[in-house]
């Protein structure tokens, strides 16, 4: 298994389980049991946002690194899993730390078409490699 696969795998893991552990504790400061907070743009709403995104790509970036790290990825494909690990982050620092939702920012940018970009060059070089 080639390391650097691994520890992004590992990193994203954590990322979500993180993010996850930070809505609980924001609930159970805040006093919301469900749903979203009141406040649109409050911290909580920003860390289940950033949690909600995380969860929704992280497992398949996971499969893909865990594919490629078995195989013996090429350089290209390493800088594209490292690519899309620190985008992953990027975004939820630009979901987290900016205060409001509603507007962009350049790391939610950056982060979210560096995604969609790595990923999608990724699963181009899973099909180029049967």
């Amino acid at each position: 298994m080639h390391p650097v696969a691994l520890y992004c795998t590992a990193a994203l893991g954590g990322l979500l389980f993180l993010l996850g552990l930070s809505v609980s504790i924001l609930r159970f400061r805040s006093g919301v049991g469900a749903g979203p907070s009141d406040e649109r743009n409050s911290l909580l709403n920003r860390v289940i946002r950033a949690h909600a995104n995380t969860a929704e790509f992280a497992p398949f970036l996971a499969v893909i690194f865990l594919y490629f790290g078995w195989r013996g990825p090429s350089s290209v494909v390493v800088n594209l899993i490292i690519a899309a690990t620190v985008c992953r982050f990027l975004i939820v620092v630009g979901l987290v730390a900016w205060p409001s939702l509603g507007r962009p920012n350049p790391a939610r940018f950056v982060g979210a078409l560096g995604t969609y970009l790595c990923g999608a060059a990724l699963c181009a070089a899973m099909v180029a490699s049967i």
